[in-house]
């Protein structure tokens, strides 16, 4: 998914960049005040910036100008919210390009956009509707993850399509050909990555529950409510 250094006009790529800066700015401010208020968070968000850095750098050639790769996010905007996600996708993207070559400056905007901000929201909103129509929390996170990934790069396949549409059939066209190029990497990867992130967080669940009661993920048991109960 992510585009490569120079392969977008620069109108398009200039254009990307100012549409990310808004979401990226509340970002900050949004982990500014997660961090300043719990402390205790910064364990798993650095381990929600690892687990990101980690899967999106793994890089299976895919269209022209760009590849195809888990994108590790929905993890991150379940624990902490899309705002937070947008500023750990944005380092993990930089860093990227600085230390890797994969992706590029020129290009951050229009990743950032795809990867840490549309995906994030789109998984982060189907794990919500899933979560207050009463599904299994692991059935919210596999979906969470499977939809944050998967629309990471319907959003790539229409800034490609944008940047180079077909010479007969235009915007249209072009995002055809983008869309089914990808579809054809990007599903079994976005299953694969919802299954590694349902197994991420039963670990979690098993060492970090307290934690995840408190950023709303899991519930308290009705044990555990008398326990909290009784402490008082």
């Amino acid at each position: 998914m992510h585009i490569a250094e120079g392969f977008l006009p620069p109108l398009h790529a200039a254009a990307w960049g100012a549409a990310s800066a808004p979401f990226v700015i509340h970002g900050v401010r949004a982990l500014t005040r997660e961090v300043k208020a719990h402390p205790e968070s910064t364990l798993l968000l650095g381990a929600s910036g690892a687990f990101t850095f980690v899967l999106s750098a793994l890089k299976i050639p895919s269209v022209t100008g760009s590849c195809s790769h888990p994108t590790g996010t929905g993890l991150g905007a379940i624990l902490f919210r899309p705002p937070v996600m947008a500023v750990l996708g944005t380092i993990t993207l930089l860093f990227q390009a600085l230390l890797l070559a994969h992706g590029g400056l020129t290009t951050l905007g229009a990743n950032v956009f795809s990867m840490a901000i549309a995906g994030p929201w789109a998984g982060y909103a189907v794990y919500r509707l899933l979560s207050r129509s009463g599904a299994p929390l692991m059935v919210t996170v596999f979906f969470g993850a499977f939809f944050a990934d998967l629309v990471t790069y319907c959003v790539t396949s229409v800034q490609l399509a944008l940047a180079f549409p077909d010479p007969s059939s235009g915007f249209l066209g072009s995002l055809e050909k983008f869309a089914g190029i990808f579809a054809v990497t990007q599903i079994p990867l976005a299953v694969s990555e919802g299954l590694l992130t349902v197994l991420v967080m039963r670990l979690l669940m098993q060492s970090s529950r307290s934690d995840l009661v408190r950023l709303g993920v899991a519930r308290l048991t009705g044990t555990e409510r008398t326990q909290e109960a009784a402490a008082r």
